[in-house]
């Protein structure tokens, strides 16, 4: 049977990032789906203060992904996965922080998945994702630079929140370094504006770590993405290095894009391409 790509978005972001790798793969034949995780998309809650720029009220608005956190996204990806699965197999993708997502869904039901798929994606095994940011191999990461976005305290507010409106040139530089280094300044405000100022400030615990019995005997893809600034290739490597150690009997299958941390959802085709091949 066909199988059904089911897309999971990362921080700030939405189902509308994957239009691009969307067309490609239905060009090709395959189906897809994108999801909007809670607070995430139409339903993502934008303060009127964003749009003014008004900060010292950006700063106050209360967010509504408060109380909104990891298990959210699980019961809502079950729901989705349930009803694709009735059409036959199903592929799920995921994307930067969607990892954390996609780990803890094949955690609990790993029914659901035909395939993980994680595209320069956090996929903790050892650590949680606050302790492997303090690791070595996240030490390429340009994050550091553009937390001048932050536009709000999170305890205050109940999310991260960012102000991807920003007018400040080396904070744009930053930011661009981090998501689109490879494409276009044009490229780069179109992605920005796709983006949302909260985010969950739930990133998952210990026991969301990939778990060998249930997330460990599905089959398993990672897609190295070599020029990522945001989750650094050596990261990623460790992500597959420790999910292979925990279950030596299924290893990941590996892919390598060599572009930015979203590049491939700019400029998608090698990206489908690989994941055509999965189908």
């Amino acid at each position: 049977m066909t199988p059904t790509f089911v897309l999971i978005h990362g921080s700030n972001a939405n189902s509308f990032t994957w239009a691009p790798l969307q067309r490609e793969l239905a060009l090709a034949g395959h189906r897809s789906l994108a999801v909007d995780l809670p607070g995430h998309g139409f339903e993502a809650g934008v303060p009127s203060s964003y749009q003014t720029q008004d900060a010292a009220e950006l700063a106050e608005a209360p967010s509504n992904l408060e109380r909104v956190g990891l298990q959210a996204n699980v019961d809502h990806m079950v729901a989705i996965l349930r009803r694709a699965k009735e059409h036959g197999p199903v592929i799920a993708v995921a994307h930067s922080r969607g990892g954390i997502t996609l780990t803890a869904v094949a955690n609990r039901h790993p029914e659901l998945i035909d395939r993980l798929v994680y595209a320069s994606a956090w996929c903790c095994v050892e650590h949680t994702p606050g302790q492997y940011l303090r690791l070595p191999e996240n030490a390429g990461s340009v994050l550091d630079q553009v937390m001048g976005v932050a536009a709000a305290n999170p305890a205050r507010v109940g999310a991260v929140r960012m102000n991807w409106r920003t007018a400040d040139p080396a904070l744009l530089a930053a930011l661009k370094e981090s998501m689109l280094a490879d494409c276009t300044d044009d490229e780069f405000r179109v992605f920005l504006s796709t983006l949302t100022p909260d985010e969950s400030l739930d990133a998952g615990g210990p026991d969301d770590r990939a778990q060998a019995d249930t997330w460990g005997r599905l089959p398993r893809s990672y897609i190295r993405v070599t020029k990522d600034t945001s989750i650094p290739v050596e990261l990623q490597d460790l992500f597959i290095k420790e999910a292979d150690a925990l279950t030596p009997g299924n290893t990941f299958d590996v892919h390598t894009l060599e572009t930015s941390h979203a590049g491939f959802l700019v400029h998608p085709e090698r990206a489908a391409a690989i994941l055509a091949g999965m189908a």
